[in-house]
């Protein structure tokens, strides 16, 4: 360990000898010194004799697992802090780095300036003050509830693992069939509450007037029906964890009792008298724009702002189509140990899907795999099958995107969605504003009511019935937006 005003010294176990002179460079650079190994019984030597500030260790290794060094390292020297890198990047990788101690875990291939940060977080952490609960399950055959190795996967797994030691409320937000309840499932399992029960409700899925008695239970006599006490989907879960599906279509006078578990801990059920204490763990999740739910009185705002404690976004399938051919590896494979016959896609067919837009995301792409295993013979599926099981969804066929010169006008969905993934990419490199939502909205907003006022020559009431809005909401919106109107004409 290195004297105060020392320069840190840190150390590296990885057995590719281009990684360790990567980054031994990339950190002398920075200012540190540096001292690499290619084996775990090395790095762990340096351990012990009380060797560095910082551990950079690789997954695997010829003499042991650097999983397991991170909770020896954690005993030896509580100070010392573990950065894990794997290219083994998988969800449970990532799982097991968190609860083994790991300062981080970087997915390889890592972007340097990403390391260099992590490495001075990690320098600049206070000590800890408590051991993480010890790893999950043994060493067995990894389940794989999220498959995929693109970097918005990669973000994924490292929030779950980050989640892991929280009960944090959580909302999962994304379109249906992106594997909402996977992510779930996953912070339960691997999550504090992993032993108690993970209980599902699908908000969409029950009648309205249902719903308060579904979540909450019910005494008997509470309504015409109730013969006896119900217990509701809060007790049900107690010990464990409740995971709210489609949120946005709770009704009102649920969302209310909601508000008050969440503010209280406590709820009564339909018909009854006696608080109960709510011991779970709450996920949210939604396809719907809640902001523009709350705008329209669909939602409460304080609701919101209380399940939405940690976001967590999944992506569409059409943003990470280099995950595709690994899914569809994974759905064929499932399918055949479910007695369907075995199945493999050749090279153009794998592209014919990455091609795909995947409106139904990854739910879409499975039921497409256990299709092609059940009705298709030959066991190697080429191109045109898959373009022509596409055609047959009535959704645009598979293709490889045509040369600039040739391709349709872009739709408004697209060129938002375009402009949207840049605020998003420059939000993460922390140089967007913090209104993202607010400014998009006014990029679209102005030229529509511009343009519009341009075609009525600013005659606002004409405006205000084009755009559907009532002729106050689109003064408003003209002075919100400062757009200037031509004189004379309302």
């Amino acid at each position: 360990m290195s004297l105060p005003g020392a320069v840190p010294t840190i150390l590296i176990a990885d057995d590719d000898r281009s990684i360790r002179t990567v980054l031994t460079q990339a950190l002398g650079r920075a200012g540190y010194q540096v001292r690499s190994t290619q084996t775990a019984a090395t790095l762990w030597r340096w351990v012990e004799e009380g060797e560095g500030d910082l551990v950079i260790t690789d997954v695997v290794m010829p003499d042991e697992n650097g999983l397991d060094l991170v909770p020896r390292i954690r005993r030896l020297r509580p100070d010392l802090r573990v950065i894990v890198m794997s290219a083994q990047s998988t969800l449970l990788t990532a799982v097991k780095a968190a609860q083994r101690g790991a300062f981080e875990y970087l997915p390889k291939p890592f972007d340097l300036k990403e390391l260099l940060a992590t490495v001075g977080r990690a320098l600049a952490a206070p000590s800890p003050l408590a051991e993480r609960p010890p790893a999950i399950g043994g060493e067995g055959e990894e389940r794989l509830p999220l498959i995929g190795r693109s970097p918005a996967m990669q973000e994924i797994y490292r929030t779950i693992a980050r989640l892991t030691t929280t009960d944090l409320t959580t909302m999962i937000i994304g379109e249906s069939g992106t594997g909402k309840e996977l992510v779930a499932r996953a912070l339960h399992d691997y999550g504090r509450r992993r032993g108690g029960p993970f209980v599902a409700i699908n908000m969409a899925a029950i009648p309205r007037e249902l719903i308060e008695s579904e979540l909450f239970g019910h005494e008997r006599g509470a309504f015409t029906g109730a013969t006896s006490r119900s217990p509701g989907r809060f007790e049900q879960a107690a010990g464990g964890t409740l995971f709210l599906d489609e949120i946005g279509d709770m009704p009102p006078e649920a969302q209310t009792r909601l508000l008050r578990v969440l503010q209280e801990g406590e709820f009564t059920s339909v018909g009854g008298r006696q608080a109960i204490r709510a011991n779970v763990r709450i996920i949210a999740a939604t396809h719907r724009d809640l902001r523009q739910a709350i705008r329209q009185g669909l939602f409460r705002e304080d609701l919101f702002y209380r399940l939405n404690v940690v976001p967590i976004r999944l992506p569409p399938l059409r943003e990470r189509a280099e995950d595709i051919p690994e899914l569809a590896r994974h759905f064929l494979d499932r399918a055949s140990e479910q007695g369907m016959a075995a199945k493999a896609l050749d090279e153009e067919a794998q592209r014919a899907l990455m091609a795909y837009r995947w409106p139904g995301n990854v739910r879409e792409l499975e039921n497409l795999m256990r299709r092609l295993a059940a009705l298709y013979p030959q066991e190697v599926i080429g191109r045109e099958v898959i373009e022509s099981e596409l055609l047959d969804t009535g959704a645009p066929p598979a293709a490889e995107p045509p040369p600039p010169a040739a391709s349709a006008p872009e739709s408004l969905a697209q060129a938002v969605e375009r402009h949207i993934m840049h605020v998003l990419a420059a939000h993460r490199d922390g140089l967007a504003p913090s209104d993202i939502y607010d400014q998009v909205l006014a990029e679209v907003e102005r030229p529509l009511i511009e343009l519009t006022l341009a075609a009525t020559r600013g005659n606002q009431i004409k405006a205000a019935a084009m755009l559907g809005l009532n002729r106050n909401t689109l003064r408003k919106k003209i002075r919100d937006l400062d757009i200037q109107v031509l004189r004379g004409v309302s």
